[in-house]
């Protein structure tokens, strides 16, 4: 098969490998669309993403595909089926596994960090990690899944209440999935802050009642123009200092500052602590995708989330090193990685 294998920092390589063998409890999925997310470029670039990743090692931990070989032990599923996978396995037995706070799981697996991923044209995968596509759901939503998964859980963190005002940081894939996701918890009002243009008009495509240009515009200014006084939830989605100290500065009384984006390991934040005091902030993070998954499925599939619109471009395994290592390319949108393709696509089913 063909495969991205990741070697080190900046060192990514489309070779020819073997086709997975598959243990009597896995899969063999034929891979047919794998999203290129931040944490892919985090460890491109050498950092830790959200598992350690040790080369030579195929990336790739957001896709779906369809299932050619079933192991002996697998009884859910069959050769023909659509599938997506949550890349997350817990172990089940550790400590945090028992106390039900299986994303801080001792011996996790990670498909597409801590073993070999999707951005090949086949990967097997434990039966248990397996959820099958909903009738109206495509290859590219599908793979959209484990990003959705995450939100949720970040999302449920927040606690929004219908009524909340929320202001959304970075109008980049997640961002804009932030929004839809906080219109549908009952935000009253959703501003979106965000520099790129594209990116605003998208994101009142997708129901922003505000979207604000954050380096050329009184971001507080216009806050107060669309009637948005209390801030009751800020999430924060560029996984920058400056903007996560933005977020707390934004925030209103007992108001709830989510820190979603992903930094540099090394990266530090100026905290002030009156503020915090005086305004009762809370300050959270979330983690991956604990018990998400099913639901990210059935939101796609109803239609009542968008997770296309912000797709730019399908891509062969051969441009995502080029993608990876391109900050302005990426800035146009999200990328999908089409395993089978040879060049530069616009959609994959």
């Amino acid at each position: 098969m063909k495969c991205a294998v990741f070697y080190g920092k900046h060192s990514l390589r489309v070779e020819e490998r073997s086709t997975p063998d598959i243990a009597p409890d896995e899969v063999l999925i034929h891979v047919k669309a794998c999203g290129i997310c931040g944490t892919d470029v985090h460890i491109f670039e050498g950092d830790k993403g959200a598992a350690e990743v040790m080369p030579p090692t195929i990336l790739g931990h957001e896709f779906s595909g369809v299932i050619v070989k079933t192991g002996s032990a697998v009884t859910r599923y069959h050769a023909g089926d659509r599938v997506c996978i949550d890349p997350n396995c817990y172990c089940g037995a550790c400590e945090f596994c028992k106390s039900g706070e299986v994303h801080f799981c001792g011996n996790m697996i990670g498909y597409g960090t801590t073993v070999d991923g999707g951005f090949a044209e086949y990967c097997a995968v434990n039966e248990s990690q397996v959820y099958p596509l909903g009738a109206y759901t495509t290859f590219a939503q599908g793979a959209m899944t484990e990003p959705v998964a995450c939100c949720l859980h970040g999302i449920d963190m927040c606690n929004i209440q219908p009524g909340y005002q929320v202001v959304v940081i970075g109008g980049g894939m997640i961002g804009l999935l932030m929004v839809q996701l906080a219109k549908l918890a009952g935000a009253s009002r959703v501003a979106l802050l965000e520099p790129v243009e594209k990116k605003r008009k998208m994101g009142q495509k997708l129901g922003a009642d505000v979207c604000i240009d954050p380096l050329h515009e009184d971001v507080k200014g216009k806050l107060k123009e669309a009637g948005m006084g209390w801030i009751r939830t800020v999430i924060e989605c560029a996984g920058l200092p400056a903007t996560m100290e933005q977020a707390a500065e934004l925030a209103g009384n007992k108001g709830t500052v989510m820190m979603f984006g992903l930094t540099r390991p090394d990266a530090e934040i100026a905290v002030k602590p009156f503020q915090i005091f005086q305004k009762e902030l809370t300050l959270k993070a979330s983690y991956i995708n604990p018990h998400t998954q099913q639901r990210a499925l059935e939101l796609i599939d109803s239609g009542r989330l968008d997770v296309e619109s912000m797709v730019c471009r399908t891509i062969g395994l051969e441009e995502l090193e080029e993608i990876l290592g391109n900050p302005k390319m990426r800035a146009e949108g999200k990328y999908i990685v089409s395993p089978e393709a040879k060049k530069y696509q616009s959609k994959i089913g």
